[in-house]
């Protein structure tokens, strides 16, 4: 399926907040503070890649397995998670959207359904892609959307996962965008991992086009959520060292979309964050790491952090 290639607003048209983070993420992808990109460097861009986001299906071979040495932080029932405590994010509330599920191919029929993203109509969900091993995208979101729960509940945000392998498949990408609306979040973000040719390496985060269609309409969201979105890219890579990607997006790591629902349909600012490329066996080392996952989740919480405190 062909990606948005709408550019995003010109400068002028972006308010300080945004292009302040904006320029941030350019200064770190030069400035040795904000970590280096990957050792062995990246490849051109591809004429070939793959859309990430609402997601597709890749099957998975073999290839490097994920890393075990290390597990994720426990994990509380979900209105366990959903208590807010004392701290600089206290009266915040984050909705953080784990991608796909790891029973969505259990349930083919269910998530084929097809259902209204404000532009178009598109399926319910997908399984999502894996690595050459079998490592689950699905499991991977879940992963690190633990670990973001908690560094931000450390800090006194109100957390709230729109799923936590607690339901037999989904929810739909219209749900999930509700999710967000009811909770009043202050920021949404649904974790990734993209599923392109090898090769393609490196994190993006994409952004809402600007959308009037039908139920949706993201003209009050663009501008904070390009904030948010630009903060995480600079903050995911200080935290990584992984180098925005070589193949969507443009060089701090963003890319503007119409054609998610999840984006299209939310009234509260959100982004999604691709992690990197699970197809990739480079990017595949990093994805199966418990260690970079937790920098990767680091990443993503200083990013949300930055943009509740402004």
């Amino acid at each position: 399926m062909p990606y948005d290639e709408s550019v995003p607003p010109t400068p002028r048209r972006r308010p300080p907040r945004a292009a302040a983070a904006l320029a941030a993420v350019s200064l770190c992808l030069t400035a040795a503070g904000c970590g280096a990109a990957s050792d062995d460097g990246l490849s051109g861009r591809s004429a070939d890649p793959r859309p990430g986001g609402d997601g597709t299906s890749a099957a998975a071979p073999s290839g490097p397995a994920p890393d075990r040495t290390s597990a994720a932080p426990s994990s509380p029932s979900s209105k366990a998670a959903d208590r807010p405590g004392a701290g600089p994010l206290s009266g915040k509330t984050v909705v953080i959207d784990p991608g796909h599920n790891p029973d969505n191919r259990l349930h083919t029929q269910e998530i084929n359904r097809q259902v209204d993203v404000g532009t178009g109509r598109k399926e319910c969900d997908t399984t999502g892609t894996s690595t050459d091993a079998g490592y689950a995208e699905a499991r991977f979101t879940l992963d690190v959307s633990h670990r973001v729960r908690d560094l931000l509940r450390a800090q006194g945000a109100k957390v709230v996962l729109t799923q936590d392998g607690d339901r037999p498949y989904g929810p739909c990408v219209d749900e999930r965008a509700r999710i967000g609306n009811a909770a009043g979040a202050d920021a949404v973000v649904s974790v990734h991992a993209d599923g392109s040719a090898v090769g393609n390496r490196g994190f993006h985060v994409i952004l809402p086009g600007l959308v009037r269609a039908g139920k949706a309409d993201t003209s009050k969201i663009v501008e904070p959520s390009r904030d948010l979105g630009a903060r995480i890219a600079g903050l995911f890579l200080r935290a990584t060292g992984s180098a925005p990607s070589n193949y969507i997006g443009d060089k701090t790591g963003l890319d503007v979309r119409k054609d998610l629902g999840g984006l299209n349909l939310s009234t509260v600012p959100k982004v999604f964050i691709e992690c990197g490329n699970m197809r990739d066996p480079k990017d595949a080392v990093l994805l199966t790491s418990a260690g970079w996952r937790q920098k990767a989740a680091q990443g993503i919480a200083d990013g949300i952090s930055g943009y509740l405190k402004g």
